[in-house]
Order: C-alpha cells, then structure tokens, then sequence
C-alpha cells in the first residue's frame, strides 16, 4: 500500500472520531434534566462496548477454546475489581498459553 492513501486514510479516521466525540459536546451546552434520557446515556456505553467486543473475542485468536479461556478470566478478574492492566494483559497471557497447548 502506497505511504500517502495510508495516511490520508488515517487522517479522515481521525477526523471521523474527533467528529463523533465533538459533536455531542457542541451540541449540548447544558445538563440533560430528562431522567430517562440520562437513564438511557448511562447504560449505552457498556451495551455499545458489549455488542462490538464480544463477537471480536471468540474470533480474535483463531481457537475457540483459548478464546474462552481469556473471557473467564478476564471476567473472573473483572468481578474482583483488579485493574484494566491486570485483566488485560491476564486474559492474554491465557489465551496465549492455552492456544500453545491446543
């Protein structure tokens, strides 16, 4: 791939999300007083996160065994409210030392 589509492509990427994060900040200058719309922007981040994470994760190593691995652990890790760094580098050591094995 030639150096210069590669950046011109980064470039309209990181305008793309600039964008999507600026625009919500512009458009609402004051704080939401609707107690369902606030109920609703609380939980959409983690549903959002959710929807987009978990199909790439079973599908991220190649096993399906390994991939799971990572998830319990991640998630047993999680729930003991260890830091990001710890879940994540964690989950990866697993799925990496489960995925030598298989």
């Amino acid at each position: 791939m030639d150096w210069m589509i590669f950046f011109q492509y980064v470039l309209v990427m990181a305008g793309v999300t600039y964008l999507i994060r600026m625009i919500p900040l512009a458009a609402v200058r004051g704080k939401v007083k609707s107690r369902f719309l606030r109920s609703f922007l609380y939980y959409v981040p983690y549903a959002v996160l959710g929807a987009m994470t978990f199909p790439d994760i079973f599908s991220s190593t190649g096993n399906l065994f390994s991939a799971l691995a990572g998830t319990v652990v991640a998630l047993v890790l999680g729930y003991f409210e260890k830091s990001l760094l710890t879940v994540a580098a964690s989950a990866c050591a697993v799925a990496y030392a489960v995925g030598l094995f298989l």
